[in-house]
């Protein structure tokens, strides 16, 4: 259980994320994912990085009932960091990421694959922001590099998820495919990558990060503000608890 990484041939490291049940990744979970991210781009001999996980689903985002256990924001601002740091080391990554989905990707899961290179997709992956749901705010940052505009914004108010099928259509799912298929093409894609000169490809992700129109860690930081406030005037909580079904409390 945790974070590990592997190195199924040459110049691919594979990253795989493993939280049972579902993968709702804890404070000190987001930084060993930043960590390892960052320490397999920053190896000479790796010129692509997949990420990947175990279990029913690729990311069910932060561990609610870590933060339900803690007293104070200690663990409010410990994920806010957490996922902060996590989603920067996949941005900033000195080589290409694929991330590999499958089953769910939620919430911190999006920031995720939103800061991947590509994304490689099972045919049962599925992708939204339940966060209205869940008593915070942010990832939108993420969601807009996966789906055009007017549609993130109608996914993120009504926590809608779409299928990985959709996002292929929208061209940002690279390819979908079987479920027992996806760690072979996520890493027939990594191969593809890899196989181009290490050095070249490292100015390459360096270039297109640096043409980015939206600078991504800022954007995401400004959203976090918002989920902070929601906290602070207690409606965040009292959603979180019933993951957004109190009606009553809504109203």
């Amino acid at each position: 259980m945790g974070v590990s990484t592997s190195a199924p041939e040459e110049g691919v490291a594979v990253v795989t994320v493993d939280f049972p049940p579902v993968n709702a990744l804890p404070v000190q979970g987001w930084y060993d994912l930043a960590a390892a991210v960052r320490t397999a781009g920053a190896d000479p001999g790796v010129r692509c990085v997949v990420l990947t996980a175990e279990g029913c689903g690729f990311n069910a985002g932060v561990d609610i009932k870590e933060m339900q256990r803690t007293d104070g924001p200690e663990a409010l601002i410990g994920a806010n960091r957490g996922c902060f740091e996590a989603f920067a080391a996949v941005y900033e990554c000195e080589v290409p990421v694929v991330a590999a989905v499958h089953g769910f990707c939620l919430g911190g899961g999006i920031g995720l694959v939103g800061n991947a290179d590509a994304i490689v997709a099972s045919d049962d992956a599925s992708f939204g922001l339940p966060e209205l749901d869940r008593g915070a705010l942010g990832a939108a940052t993420h969601l807009a590099r996966l789906v055009p505009q007017h549609l993130m914004r109608t996914l993120y108010y009504t926590s809608r998820t779409v299928t990985a099928q959709e996002l292929h259509r929208h061209g940002s799912v690279w390819s979908v495919v079987p479920r027992d298929e996806l760690p072979g093409a996520a890493l027939g894609l990594a191969r593809e990558i890899a196989a181009k000169d290490g050095y070249l490809i490292r100015l390459a992700k360096a270039a297109i990060n640096g043409i980015d129109p939206v600078d991504v860690r800022r954007s995401y930081r400004f959203e976090q503000g918002f989920t902070f406030e929601a906290n602070l005037s207690g409606v965040a909580g009292r959603v979180r608890d019933t993951f957004g079904t109190d009606k009553e409390q809504q109203a």
